[in-house]
């Protein structure tokens, strides 16, 4: 790495933590620990890379991410755990999750790890704040609307939506009108684009 990274690691175990800070400081790097996000929050980071414990019984890293988000922090995450299954692999990439490395941490892969990241990381900064800000806007649609919303990212047009949805034109053009002026969209590819940076699964009727 052309700069030595500053590494917040949050673990509730304070063993785990001092062998986290430990490889941590052996590969050369400046490590701050915490035991949970509470922590954390009390003076939050605003440059470096987090590696969180992923514990499915305390939220997973998709709670972390998401309270990550609401403190307005938007570094990249590394998630790791004890002989990680996939089903929670897969879960925390989709959270938004940069990597999922197995404990404890083998340096070269760590070491590996952090050099792709450091490259992603401004990046990956400015599309997290995208995903969570479209998400709060999106959040205050009704569910019709959000229906609405989710036909246009399809590409359908409102006859279309009012045949998938059994009501009226008139009643899609109503829904749509409300959810722009709920967006903030000036238009329907504004719209879309929000759908999109959102990341969110649709909610269509099957």
């Amino acid at each position: 790495m052309t700069r030595k990274a500053s590494l917040h690691f949050i673990d509730s175990c304070s063993r785990q933590r001092a062998e986290l800070a430990r490889v941590g400081f052996a590969l050369g790097h400046h490590c701050e620990v915490y035991g949970d996000l509470s922590e954390l929050a009390v003076h939050p980071p605003r440059e470096g890379i987090i590696i969180a414990r992923d514990t499915a019984e305390e939220g997973g890293v998709g709670m972390i991410l998401d309270r990550l988000g609401r403190l307005g922090i938007w570094l990249p995450l590394i998630a790791v755990d004890v002989q990680p299954r996939p089903g929670r692999i897969v879960e925390a990439i989709k959270a938004g999750s940069l990597d999922y490395l197995a404990l404890p941490l083998d340096p070269e892969r760590f070491t590996r790890c952090l050099m792709r990241i450091e490259k992603e990381a401004e990046q990956f900064g400015a599309a997290r704040r995208r995903m969570i800000e479209a998400r709060d806007r999106i959040s205050t649609l009704s569910s019709r609307e959000r229906e609405v919303l989710d036909w246009l990212a399809e590409g359908s047009s409102n006859k279309a939506i009012a045949r998938e949805l059994d009501i009226s034109p008139r009643t899609v053009e109503i829904h749509r009108a409300n959810m722009m002026t709920k967006l903030g969209a000036r238009h329907a590819a504004e719209a879309v684009r929000l759908k999109l940076e959102a990341k969110l699964e649709p909610k269509m009727r099957a």
